[in-house]
């Protein structure tokens, strides 16, 4: 019986994703609209983001649920960035392409701005897999001790902090300012906030004295405003995401295309899938097709993900944990 070379196995998996997307096309016509449709899902996104945190605002809904739906609404927001980023709406429209970037953004302050992820998402592309992989490593991905990788997935800038040396003397171009400038002014003003508001509850919990200037104290009610509905929505979000992408993605060991991700549906991940919007199901997709919307990923993933793995995908490999995700 013939063998199948990994090549082979990979040109395989692309001609049944291409081939499930244009069937979907086919059958929905309105997809052909697709800038029209990243508008209105960035605007319908923007929009009950805002909603959301008026809701809270007027006490109609509790603190809990805001946060919740809108890490929800944010995870949107993700997915259309990383759209944005391989140039699906607007393309040959800049100053409308820019502006969704802006906005997909401002819903997500607690990430490096998105023009300058691009260019380590697609430097991602290339060398996935490998120690040469900014984007994962900096959410944790290779990471031995788990307490480390813990305090990496939870929060991007401690995750700079600890492990920017070590990468600045292995990734070819990397520079910690680099990176801790790109955050710039929306990252620098989220953890700003963040610190300062568990700081300030810290030690009122400790009942130490301190002598609060007056205009922190009148605004301490807005703070709290944005704390629940952008940032701890955030630290939800990013944290979930964090955790599926870097427990999904190989590192070492990795030869080809077919070996550099895992596609991840165990029944543990299910309540972090839902605010990074089922990433760990869908994304593996990305790797052999990047230059699809990330709903078409959604749509044909039941017809495409049995498939996959009938040509040497692996699925749910967490024992590739036990490894810092190495490939074995």
């Amino acid at each position: 019986m013939h063998t199948l070379s990994p090549n082979q196995h990979i040109q395989a998996i692309v001609k049944a994703i291409k081939f499930e997307e244009k069937k979907l096309r086919a059958r929905h016509t309105f997809l052909a609209h697709q800038n029209t449709l990243g508008l209105i899902i960035v605007l319908t996104s923007l929009g009950a983001l805002i909603g959301l945190g008026t809701l809270y605002y007027l006490a109609v809904i509790p603190a809990w649920l805001c946060i919740i739906a809108a890490a929800i609404v944010t995870s949107i927001s993700h997915e259309m960035e990383h759209d944005l980023i391989h140039k699906q709406y607007f393309g040959k429209h800049p100053i409308m392409h820019n502006l969704l970037m802006l906005i997909v953004w401002c819903m997500r302050p607690n990430t490096i701005n998105p023009w300058f992820r691009r260019k380590i998402h697609l430097h991602h592309h290339k060398v996935s897999g490998t120690d040469q992989d900014i984007e994962e490593r900096l959410v944790g991905n290779g990471t031995k001790n788990p307490f480390i990788r813990a305090v990496i997935v939870c929060d991007g800038l401690l995750s700079l902090m600890i492990s920017g040396l070590r990468m600045q003397k292995e990734i070819k171009g990397f520079r910690f300012l680099t990176i801790f400038n790109a955050g710039f002014p929306l990252a620098t003003a989220y953890f700003v906030m963040l610190y300062g508001f568990l700081g300030f509850h810290l030690l009122n919990f400790l009942a130490i004295p301190i002598d609060y200037p007056q205009w922190l104290l009148s605004n301490m009610s807005w703070i709290n405003l944005v704390m629940v509905t952008l940032i701890f929505p955030n630290v939800l979000r990013s944290a979930s995401l964090n955790l599926v992408t870097s427990s999904m993605h190989y590192y070492g060991g990795v030869n080809n295309l077919l070996q550099q991700t895992h596609v991840l549906t165990h029944w543990a991940f299910a309540p972090f899938q839902l605010f990074c919007f089922n990433f760990g199901a869908t994304h593996t997709i990305h790797h052999f097709i990047p230059n699809q919307p990330f709903y078409i990923r959604q749509w044909i993933s039941k017809q495409v993900l049995p498939i996959m793995a009938t040509h040497g995908v692996r699925f749910n490999d967490l024992a590739s944990l036990k490894y810092a995700n190495l490939y074995r």
